[in-house]
C-alpha cells in the first residue's frame, strides 16, 4: 500500500509518497506566497495551500498505481489562525505562528489572566504566536469579521476539513492553541470563556493517528483515488517530525533546524516547568511531550544567504569555516522575536562583536552558531528539570549541512544521530497515515521498524569545552540588550 504524508510548511507544502515499509517513492513541492502586510505580521491565504496541495497530489500520485493508496496525513505549521463563516469561506487570510501582532493580548492573558490560571487551564502561558491572542485580537480590532465566525481552525485542518468534510484537529496541534486542557486532552471552558468562543466553534479532537473520515467524492474523482481512501488526523509540525524520526516514547529528543528550530522531548508522562519557559504539549504517538520553540532557525542562514550575501550557494560558503569555537562574533537569532525561553516578540537580531577584521566566513559561523546557542537554551530548561539528555536525532533543512550538524553536537554535547530520511513532518505524516490504516499497530511500532540511524556526530571534548565558554558569552548579550529592543516599533 502507499501513504501520502503533506508537510504544511511557510513557504512551500511538501508532499511525500511512501510505501508500506517507509521506503520514500516520490516527493513534491508546490510554494505559495507568505505577506506580511504591517511591519511584524505574517499571513497567507488557506486557498493557497489547498489549490497548491491538490496540484501537488496530482503530480505526487501521477506515475503510481492509484488503487494503491490508503492513506492521506498531515503535519503542518502550528498555531494560525484559519476562520470561516457559515457559507465554509475563508473569513480573512491566516494569521501565521511567526506573527507578532498580539502583544497586547498576551500580556492581557499571561498578566491579567495570570500566568498560573493559564498553566492550570491549558498547562502553557501566553506566546504571541499561540491562536488564543490572535482570537482575542481579531475580537478587538475586526470585530465584524469576528462575529461570522463559524469554525476556528489550524493550517492543516483546513485541508483535511476540505478533503474529508470533518472539521477535526489533533490533540499535538491543539495543544499550541492556548485552548485545549493538555492534561485532561479537552477543550478548556476557561478558555473558552475568555476568548468569547464556543465548544462548537472548535473542531472535533483526535489522536494524530486516527482516522477522521475518507476522501470526499468530488475531491477523489478530481484526484482519480478511490472515495475509501483514508484521511488520518495528523498532527503539529513538530510532532509529526519527532513521529519522522522516532522521536516517541519516553525520553527521546529531536532538534528540528526548519523555518523555526526547536527541541523536542518525547515523555509517558505529563510534566510542566516552572516557569513555563518550554511548552507543554500533547504528542503525536498518545502522550505528551515538552518543546522549546525558536523562531528563526534555518530560516536565519536563508537570510543572511539570500538577502545580504545575496548567494544560494550555501555550502560553499560553509567550506572556510574551520576555526569552530574561536569566533569572536556573536549573532542573536531574533528575526521574527523569540519565544522560548524569553517570550520576547520585540526581540531582534542582532551581530555583535565584529571587528576590522571580521571575515564574511565569521559572519556566516556566527549566525549558525546563534541558532545553536539559541537551541541550547532550551535545553538548558530541560536540564534544569533533571531531564538528561545523551544523544538527539535531527531533522530539517538546516540538518543537511554537516558543519551545522557538527556545530549543534558541540555546542550541545550531544550525540547527534542522523536519519536515513530527513524529511521530517512529511514522512512523520505518511507513518501517521500508515498506523491509521492498520499497517502497524502503534505509533511507536512504525517508529521501531522505519526509523533507521545512519551516522552519528560525536562531540569532541576540546570543541565541547571552547563552546562553553562561547554559550556564557552569548547567554548575557539578550539581557544586556532586551530593555533596547523595547524601545523599537
Amino acid at each position: 500500500m502507499l501513504y501520502i504524508g503533506v508537510d504544511l510548511g511557510t513557504s512551500a507544502v511538501k508532499l511525500l509518497l511512501m510505501d508500506e515499509k517507509g521506503g520514500i517513492k516520490k516527493i513534491v513541492s508546490k510554494e505559495y506566497e507568505l505577506h506580511f502586510p504591517h511591519p511584524g505580521w505574517s499571513e497567507q491565504k488557506p486557498e493557497d495551500w489547498y489549490s497548491q496541495s491538490m496540484e501537488g497530489i496530482k503530480e505526487l500520485i501521477s506515475e503510481c498505481d492509484k488503487s494503491q493508496v490508503a492513506g492521506i496525513s498531515f503535519g503542518g505549521q502550528m498555531h494560525g489562525l484559519v476562520v470561516l463563516d457559515e457559507d465554509d469561506d475563508v473569513i480573512r487570510p491566516a494569521i501565521l505562528w511567526n506573527d507578532g501582532r498580539t502583544q497586547k493580548e498576551t500580556d492581557y492573558l499571561n498578566n491579567e489572566i495570570g500566568k498560573d490560571k493559564l498553566s492550570e487551564y491549558t498547562a502553557n502561558i501566553a506566546f504571541a504566536g499561540f491562536t488564543a491572542p490572535k482570537i482575542l485580537w481579531m475580537r478587538e480590532n475586526e470585530p465584524d469579521n469576528f462575529n461570522k465566525i463559524k469554525k476556528i481552525m489550524l493550517p492543516k485542518d483546513y485541508l483535511a476539513y476540505k478533503l474529508s468534510g470533518t472539521f477535526c484537529t489533533d490533540y499535538s496541534d491543539a495543544s499550541g492553541m492556548l485552548l485545549l486542557d493538555v492534561k485532561n486532552k479537552c477543550w478548556s471552558k476557561q478558555m473558552m470563556e475568555i476568548c468569547g468562543v464556543s465548544e462548537e466553534q472548535l473542531p472535533k479532537l483526535f489522536e494524530s493517528y486516527e482516522v477522521v473520515g475518507t476522501l470526499k467524492e468530488d475531491i477523489a474523482e478530481e484526484l482519480g483515488l478511490s472515495k475509501e481512501v483514508k484521511i488520518i488526523a495528523g498532527a503539529g509540525d513538530n510532532a509529526a517530525a519527532a513521529v519522522g524520526t522516532g522521536t516517541v516514547g519516553d525520553g527521546m529528543c529531536n532538534i528540528s533546524l526548519g523555518t523555526s528550530g526547536t527541541i523536542f522531548i518525547s515523555s509517558k508522562t505529563f510534566g510542566v516547568d516552572s516557569n513555563n519557559a518550554l511548552h507543554s504539549f500533547d504528542h503525536a504517538d498518545g502522550y505528551y511531550h515538552l518543546m522549546g520553540c525558536m523562531l528563526s532557525a534555518a530560516s536565519c542562514n536563508k537570510w543572511w544567504m539570500d538577502e545580504i550575501l545575496k548567494t544560494k550557494e550555501y555550502s560553499k560558503e560553509q567550506e572556510g569555516i574551520t576555526k569552530l569555537g574561536e569566533n569572536h562574533v556573536f549573532y542573536l537569532p531574533y528575526l521574527m522575536g523569540e519565544r522560548s525561553p524569553h517570550n520576547d516578540p520585540k526581540a531582534r537580531a542582532t551581530f555583535i562583536g565584529m571587528s576590522m577584521d571580521t571575515t564574511r566566513e565569521e559572519m556566516t559561523q556566527a549566525v549558525l552558531e546563534g541558532v545553536a546557542f539559541g537551541l541550547r537554551d532550551s535545553l538548558e530548561v530541560a536540564r534544569s528539570l533533571g531531564i538528561k539528555i545523551e544523544r538527539t536525532k535531527i531533522c530539517g533543512g538546516g540538518a543537511k549541512s554537516p558543519l551545522w550538524k557538527k556545530i549543534i553536537a558541540n555546542v550541545m554535547n550531544l550525540k547527534v544521530d542522523v536519519i536515513e530520511s530527513e524529511e521530517g513532518p512529511g514522512y512523520g505524516g505518511a507513518m501517521l497515515a500508515a498506523v491509521g490504516c492498520g499497517e502497524y499497530d502503534s505509533v511507536q511500532e512504525a517508529a521501531d521498524q522505519l526509523v533507521k540511524v545512519v551516522d552519528t556526530v560525536e562531540p569532541d571534548d576540546k570543541l565541547v569545552a571552547k563552546y562553553e565558554a562561547k554559550y556564557q558569552q552569548f547567554r548575557e548579550i539578550y539581557p544586556a540588550l532586551k530593555g533596547v529592543f523595547q524601545k523599537f516599533d
